[in-house]
C-alpha cells in the first residue's frame, strides 16, 4: 500500500461530516500542490463540492470516483451487473424489509397509545414519525467506519494514478471527487449540468468500489462504445484477473449514469456458477482491500491515455 492510501486510511476513511470532507479536500490540494497539479472546488446542488484536479477542457479522459461515505447499514447493498432481475428483487425485498419492520414499530406504539388511552389520530402520526426516521436511516444515518472497498478503493486509486503519471500525459486527463454518491448522485449531476457541452463526447472512467474481488466489469454507455477495443486493450487480462468491458447486457449503478460516455468501473466477486455479485458495502464488513486491484487498475488507466 502506498504512503498515500495508508495516509488515507488512518486520517481519512470516513468523509462524512463538514469537517470531514474538509480535511480531505485539503489533503487532495495538498497532493495537487505537491505533484504540480491545478485544482479547485466546484460546488453543486444540496451542498455538494467536488474536487476537480487538472483541466476539464484539454483533457481526453476523465477518472473519476465519490468520495462521501455512506451511512452504515445492517444489510449490504447487493448489486448483480449483469442480472438486472435478481438486482431488482433484492431491492423490492429491502422495501419490503422496510416496511414490515415500520410498521411492526408502529403496532407496538399502537397498542402501547390505546393502552394510556391517547387518540387514533396520534397513533398515526407517531407510525408517520418512524417510517421517516427509517427512510432517513438509508441516506443521513452514522457514517460507516469500514468504506474499503465503497469508496476508499476509488479515491486512492485515483491519488495513485495522480502520482504515477508521467508529467507529459498530465494535459490529457482530469479527475473529479465526486461529493453526495450516496444521497442520489447529486455531486456529479451537478458537474455534468455545468459541463455538458465539454463531456458530450469526453470518456469518463468512474471508479467504484474496486477492491473486492478479481473480476473487473466496464459498463459502457451508448457514447463510450467507440472506446471499447481501447479500454480492452489497455485492461488486459493477467494473472488471477477476469475483464470483461461490455455495452449492452451490463449495467452498474454509479456517478458515470450522468455522461454520455461513461463508463462505470468495478470489482466482483463470482459464485461458482459463474453470478458476478458485490455483497459487503454499506456494512461493517466492507474491509476488503486488495492493493493488486489498485496496481493493476492504475497501470491500465495511465496505459489508456497511450491508445486514444
Amino acid at each position: 500500500m502506498t504512503d498515500t492510501s495508508k495516509e488515507i486510511f488512518e486520517k481519512h476513511q470516513i468523509r462524512k461530516t463538514k469537517k470531514q470532507k474538509n480535511a480531505f479536500i485539503d489533503y487532495v490540494g495538498k497532493l495537487s500542490d505537491q505533484w504540480g497539479y491545478t485544482h479547485h472546488i466546484e460546488k453543486g446542488m444540496l451542498g455538494a463540492r467536488n474536487i476537480v484536479v487538472g483541466d476539464i477542457s484539454t483533457a481526453k479522459v476523465i477518472y473519476t470516483a465519490h468520495y462521501d461515505t455512506c451511512p452504515v447499514l445492517p444489510f449490504p447493498n447487493f448489486i448483480t451487473p449483469k442480472c438486472l432481475s435478481l438486482y431488482i428483487l433484492y431491492q423490492i425485498a429491502l422495501v419490503g424489509a422496510f416496511f414490515l419492520v415500520a410498521g411492526l414499530l408502529g403496532v407496538a406504539v399502537g397498542v402501547f397509545t390505546a393502552l394510556i388511552g391517547a387518540e387514533l389520530i396520534y397513533v398515526y402520526a407517531v407510525a408517520e414519525v418512524i417510517y421517516l426516521l427509517l427512510f432517513l436511516m438509508l441516506f443521513m444515518g452514522p457514517a460507516n467506519k469500514h468504506t474499503a472497498n465503497d469508496n476508499t478503493s476509488g479515491v486512492t486509486l485515483l491519488i495513485d494514478i495522480m502520482s504515477d503519471l508521467p508529467s507529459e500525459q498530465r494535459e490529457n486527463v482530469a479527475f473529479v471527487f465526486f461529493d453526495l454518491e450516496e444521497m442520489g448522485l447529486f455531486g456529479s449531476a451537478s458537474f455534468a449540468s455545468v459541463h455538458k457541452a465539454e463531456m458530450k463526447n469526453r470518456l469518463l472512467l468512474n471508479f467504484d468500489c474496486v477492491s473486492d474481488g478479481e473480476n473487473i466489469i466496464f459498463a459502457l454507455k451508448k457514447g463510450a462504445k467507440p472506446y471499447h477495443q481501447a479500454i480492452e486493450s489497455a485492461f488486459e487480462e493477467k494473472d488471477n484477473f477476469k475483464v470483461e468491458v461490455a455495452d449492452k447486457g451490463i449495467f452498474y449503478p454509479s456517478d458515470q449514469a450522468n455522461f454520455p460516455c461513461g463508463v462505470g468501473v468495478a470489482a466482483l466477486r463470482s459464485t461458482k456458477n459463474g453470478l458476478l455479485y458485490m455483497n459487503r458495502i454499506h456494512t461493517k464488513r466492507d474491509v476488503i482491500y486488495k492493493e493488486e486491484n489498485i496496481e493493476f487498475l492504475k497501470n491500465g488507466a495511465i496505459e489508456l491515455l497511450n491508445n486514444i
